[in-house]
């Protein structure tokens, strides 16, 4: 634990320290007195693993001879929100902050000097907590409290104004940070609708009339390229606290309790919907296809691609697609896969084998994380790991171990394994792509009509009829429904 712990030090989201204001006396190794409270918190191996909620907040807030570890402060902050609103964490962290700033004034002459290392410190903490998790400030009544933490510390130095500069600074960025996010809120784009015109579905044309993916892009490195851009893009707005929020909500609906506020979930659901646009996306591209020749150059073309998309350690796109390929529509299309060289797509399966816990997955993105961390290029940093799977991976670690122990402390130890996953994910999210940006083809893959599942199996059994009784029923079925839908 230790180890991993100074791992995630190391390149933890964080803001440099005022070592101006700070003097020597601040190191994030020093530990906070504590007493024989039954919720002091427990250590294992000189790691946390333990407390009540009320001890974790206290070893939060910096004191005049101790800072937290930046690791800490990532995993309580990320952590907290399950069991306690971030506008009430603030309004603790306040009363702790007065509290230590009146005894630092009892006696005759105030030591202006600690006064001024205090201030220093809970300034580089609110720094910390505003710009890794802005959004936790959001509503009034965090701004309120953190107004008022802001404006007792600019007492502690109201000779020179400097606490007062860099407290407004601060603000100004995570009002700037606030805005950014609610503009991108407004003009997020609509779920993709798929296509369900009879029109285009039920009337053969021929295939000069048909624009398919070939015609836009046919290497495909430079499609698993535009793809990787996509993700790189969506995945940047997804955040901690949005990760954080899988586990807020579950225990809300254990607890039968519904909080709005962390069931804001439309930055996870939009990128879980791009993976399925594009797994459908990919099962409308084979199977509108009218010619077989022309269909098993687009399967294998998307065989080439997924292969790419893994090599450039792009998982998710590469799932997407193989999942589009494995769509009932597609995988009935018996004639086509005669024809298709699967000898890259069973090596691509197999990979995604979901038999030991997707086992052989685990192992190639543990293999791409360790290049990303060695690496010396961009491109040997992407990591883009399969979203649903890691969602479920916070879900299950949620679930099989209890948020508190017997003795009725929290079970932190549970939530330095939670914060470290998601730790990792955000580090991934910032690689920036090295590729060069094609707008025609990530125009194409954003915007191209796909089929429903109903329209994709239509086209399939109008590219190959159906085979058996079943299917035959299933296709007079459909068409009839579409039809009378007119």
């Amino acid at each position: 634990m230790y180890i991993l712990q100074k791992t995630m030090r190391e390149t933890m989201p964080q803001t440099p320290i005022f070592s101006s204001m700070l003097g020597s006396g601040c190191s994030g190794q020093v530990q906070p007195d504590s007493g024989e409270r039954s919720g002091d918190p427990v250590y294992q191996d000189g790691s946390l693993i333990s407390g009540s909620l009320e001890a974790l907040i206290e070893r939060l807030v910096p004191t005049t001879d101790y800072y937290p570890d930046r690791t800490y402060i990532f995993t309580f902050l990320l952590s907290s929100r399950v069991f306690i609103h971030p506008h009430e964490l603030l309004a603790k962290v306040g009363q702790i902050c007065l509290k230590q700033k009146q005894q630092l004034e009892i006696g005759v002459e105030t030591d202006k000097a600690k006064l001024k290392s205090f201030a220093a410190k809970i300034i580089q903490l609110l720094k910390e907590w505003t710009e890794t998790f802005p959004y936790d400030f959001q509503d009034e009544k965090s701004m309120k409290e953190l107004k008022e933490i802001a404006h007792r510390i600019t007492q502690c130095d109201e000779e020179n104004g400097t606490v007062k500069k860099i407290i407004g600074q601060m603000t100004q960025n995570l009002l700037m940070t606030l805005a950014a996010r609610n503009q991108y809120q407004e003009i997020r784009e609509k779920f993709r609708q798929p296509v369900t015109d009879k029109g285009t579905i039920l009337k053969t044309k021929p295939q000069s009339s048909q624009k398919d993916i070939l015609s836009v892009c046919c290497d495909p490195l430079v499609l698993a390229q535009q793809l990787t851009h996509i993700e790189l893009e969506r995945v940047s707005n997804i955040y901690p606290e949005d990760l954080m929020q899988i586990v807020s909500h579950v225990d809300s609906l254990d607890n039968h309790k519904c909080r709005g506020d962390v069931t804001k979930t439309y930055n996870l659901e939009a990128y879980d919907n791009w993976f399925n646009c594009l797994s459908m996306l990919v099962a409308t591209e084979i199977c509108k296809v009218v010619k077989k020749k022309q269909r098993t150059r687009i399967v294998e073309f998307f065989i080439d691609v997924a292969r790419e998309c893994f090599n450039i350690g792009n998982f998710n796109s590469m799932m997407a697609i193989i999942s589009g390929m494995n769509l009932s529509p597609v995988a009935r299309l018996k004639k086509t896969w005669s024809k298709v060289k699967t000898a890259k797509f069973d090596v691509l399966e197999h990979h995604m084998d979901p038999s030991s816990n997707f086992c052989n997955y685990r192992t190639a993105l543990q293999g791409a994380a360790q290049r990303s961390q060695t690496a010396h290029s961009s491109r040997e940093k992407i990591v883009i790991p399969v979203f649903n799977l890691f969602i479920k991976d916070i879900y299950f670690l949620h679930k099989i171990h209890t948020n508190h122990l017997p003795n009725g402390q929290i079970n932190f130890k549970k939530f330095w394994e939670i914060s470290r996953q998601i730790h990792d994910f955000i580090t991934w999210k910032q690689v920036e792509c090295p590729f060069e940006k094609d707008k025609k083809i990530q125009s194409y893959l954003l915007t191209a009509p796909i089929y429903s599942e109903e329209a994709l199996f239509i086209a399939s059994f109008e590219s190959e009829g159906p085979e058996n009784h079943m299917e035959k029923d299933s296709w007079k079925t459909l068409r009839t429904t579409l039809l009378n839908r007119a």
